[in-house]
């Protein structure tokens, strides 16, 4: 299958729909990911948030030479927020990605990410055969998320998180097509 990379698809789910990121999300992209229980579960958010990260940010996501596809969890349509998070898919080699994603604070517990990570996993927008999960070890709410999508533990591991400036412990996942 050979999967064009400039056009990255709208993905429709139950509640929300995934779309490419755009300049109007800047403010509440700003806001959510400058909350440090947002940046402390990820690889690279900072903390604080330093100016320019979001532009920068939307600039990467935009560009025709990027290796990761980025959608915006969008609610709008379904009575809900704009953004509601991010989800990713990085390439990697051999029909591989890895995803990554977050939900701001005011919407966890609300099955959100398990909907936008299914729905990632029923359109397979980019053709892979395998898909790979991390999430620190002290974020269980997004290994549950991983396990509810079918995605199998592969192992520990660790990361470094920017906002934490530590490596910290992983478990590591993944899901066959």
């Amino acid at each position: 299958m050979t999967v064009d990379l400039l056009v990255q698809p709208v993905i429709q789910a139950e509640r929300l729909q995934l779309r490419p990121v755009r300049q109007s999300d800047l403010g509440l992209l700003e806001m959510y990911a400058s909350d440090k229980r947002v940046a402390c579960m990820t690889t690279s958010i900072p903390h604080p948030l330093p100016p320019g990260a979001i532009e920068a940010f939307i600039n990467r996501a935009a560009d025709p030479e990027r290796n990761e596809d980025i959608w915006i969890m969008d609610g709008s349509s379904f009575g809900s927020a704009e953004v509601l998070g991010v989800i990713g898919l990085e390439r990697m080699d051999r029909q591989q990605s890895e995803i990554s994603y977050w939900v701001a604070p005011a919407f966890w517990n609300t099955g959100f990410a398990s909907e936008a990570l299914q729905a990632i996993i029923d359109a397979n927008p980019q053709g892979v055969k395998t898909l790979f999960g991390s999430v620190f070890q002290d974020n269980p709410a997004s290994a549950r998320v991983l396990t509810h999508c079918g995605f199998e533990y592969l192992g520990d591991a660790e990361a470094f998180s920017v906002a934490r400036n530590a490596k910290v412990p992983t478990w590591t996942y993944l899901r066959r097509f």
